[in-house]
């Protein structure tokens, strides 16, 4: 893998991350109550604008990449964006990460690394 892909790989895990943990920021307030309200309390929040940011410039850094790599190749890639969430889901929201998550982010780990010397 040249260090060009190797880097543009590397932003969209970090953009496509960043998006998804902007966005449970955003959402993750009950005191934003529900319906319109809550969307409104939402859109007020510089978290859900920052999601949409990180979004218009990961789907940038995703074509670049697709343009380099082969399609099957770069989505099976592109799937260790589920484990760096996870993970950082654990870290930054303490959500729970059961002994079956746990099996999930290693298989996808190693399909991924399989993939990825390939």
């Amino acid at each position: 893998m040249s260090p060009t892909v190797f880097a543009l790989w590397m932003l969209t895990v970090v953009l496509d991350t960043g998006g998804q943990l902007a966005f449970k920021a955003a959402a993750s307030h009950p005191e934003a109550g529900d319906g319109l309200a809550r969307w409104k309390h939402m859109l007020a929040r510089p978290w859900i604008w920052l999601g949409g940011a990180c979004y218009v410039f990961e789907f940038l850094a995703w074509i670049a990449f697709l343009s380099l790599v082969p399609l099957g190749r770069g989505l099976l890639l592109g799937s260790i964006n589920i484990v760096v969430i996870m993970l950082a889901g654990r870290v930054l929201f303490r959500e729970r990460l059961t002994p079956m998550r746990v099996t999930g982010i290693l298989l996808v780990t190693a399909g991924v690394a399989l993939v990825g010397i390939a």
